[in-house]
């Protein structure tokens, strides 16, 4: 048995929430959160050369992946793998990038089931930037 880190009350070490207080994981000195979280402690320009992320904040604000290589459900870096992804090659669902592959892209040059584009695009329905402008 070990105290809750909030209310101090007795609780096993296994308990997914305090009974007392409802503190998650109580008996952890610290918690930040739940779900997955990685990065390698080797960096590049500030940045972790990979960072996957499925993680939740205890108020639940996702963790965006940001790194050279990002990975996870909301991710930034120079290649990413995310649902929601921003980067110069990006893979997912909906993508904004130099190199993107998604259902719904922007980018430079595409492949998306929608999206829009600035040199080149391939897909069910992808349109040129600068015909949508009147270029």
């Amino acid at each position: 048995m070990k105290q809750c880190r909030e209310c101090r009350h007795e609780v096993s070490e296994q308990a997914p929430q305090c009974p007392q207080c409802g503190a998650p994981y109580p008996a952890r000195e610290n918690w930040d959160g739940y779900g997955f979280e990685y990065r390698t402690k080797a960096q590049l320009w500030g940045l972790p050369l990979l960072h996957v992320s499925f993680k939740f904040r205890p108020n639940r604000m996702p963790v965006p992946a940001r790194g050279i290589i990002a990975i996870g459900q909301f991710g930034a870096g120079v290649v990413t793998l995310a649902q929601f992804g921003v980067g110069l090659v990006s893979v997912g669902q909906f993508c904004l990038g130099g190199w993107a592959l998604a259902q719904f892209a922007a980018g430079h040059s595409i492949v998306a089931q929608i999206g829009v584009y600035w040199a080149e695009g391939y897909g069910q329905t992808v349109w040129r930037l600068g015909s949508l402008l009147g270029s």
